[in-house]
């Protein structure tokens, strides 16, 4: 098997490290690249019109300048394994949960969608984080079920068209309550807002509240209420088919 990872934090990240040993556990065919710094909450932006370049950081491991998981994940398949694309593209492990909506901007999410779009089965793995106590990362569930978890869904998966989104609990590794498939959340609003920032005119675009109220078999409440890892499979093909029969009587008037 061949596999190729990519992040959204960076090259040099953390948890591309702790990613690139689940996937040695799992073949000796890897390859990493990755962005050459942060580009989280990129999405599945692409880098169009600007030139972007590859830098060698060892064996077969590679950074784009500028670039995004996105950008990557194309460069990889396409250029670096043109002769024998990835059957495994691994986005993560990120510092930080991807759950609900959030999922929509990650870029640890549109690495994995990516290689899923280029063919591969695409999984995308994040480390929650308690925010309310601590921003340090604890890894201990990425490296302790990190294997095992890509095992699961490999084994589990059937010709489905999708991509997988994986959240490690915060929790000691021997509290962990086994590994469950969730849908994700779908917020009642955006969870996105404008916050004002310390200096006069200045903003950022943050994430100051949960939108409530919050589903306790969705992925968000999973996750933290039940010390559980959670796998989401996302559709590829996002038609929703309802609302495509509700519309399939859609004329223009005669004096259209």
């Amino acid at each position: 098997m061949r596999i190729l990872i990519t992040n959204d934090d960076g090259v040099d990240a953390p948890g591309i490290a702790i990613m690139a040993d689940i996937a040695a556990a799992l073949s000796d065919d890897v390859w990493i690249v990755a962005p050459d710094g942060n580009q989280s909450g990129a999405g599945h932006r692409f880098t169009l019109g600007r030139e972007l370049s590859l830098e060698q950081r060892g064996p077969r491991r590679f950074s784009v300048t500028g670039g995004s998981p996105a950008d990557c994940v194309v460069a990889g398949m396409t250029h670096l394994l043109a002769d024998k694309p990835a059957d495994l593209v691994l986005s993560g492990v990120n510092a930080g949960q991807n759950l609900g909506d959030i999922v929509n901007c990650s870029g640890t999410a549109a690495g994995a969608r990516e290689g899923a779009l280029q063919g591969a089965v695409g999984i995308a793995m994040s480390q929650a984080i308690d925010y309310e106590r601590s921003r340090t990362v604890d890894w201990s569930n990425s490296i302790r079920f990190g294997t095992d978890v890509v095992r699961a869904i490999l084994s589990a998966r059937g010709q489905d068209d999708v991509f997988y989104n994986v959240n490690f609990p915060v929790c000691p590794p021997g509290e962990v309550a086994g590994i469950t498939a969730v849908p994700h959340q779908r917020f009642s609003r955006s969870a996105f807002r404008y916050y004002p920032s310390d200096r006069e005119g200045e903003f950022f675009i943050s994430i100051p509240e949960t939108p409530m109220p919050l589903d306790p078999n969705a992925d968000f409440e999973v996750l933290r209420r039940r010390n559980t890892i959670t796998v989401t499979p996302f559709a590829l093909q996002q038609t929703e088919k309802m609302a495509l029969e509700r519309l399939s009587n859609l004329r223009l008037s005669p004096e259209a």
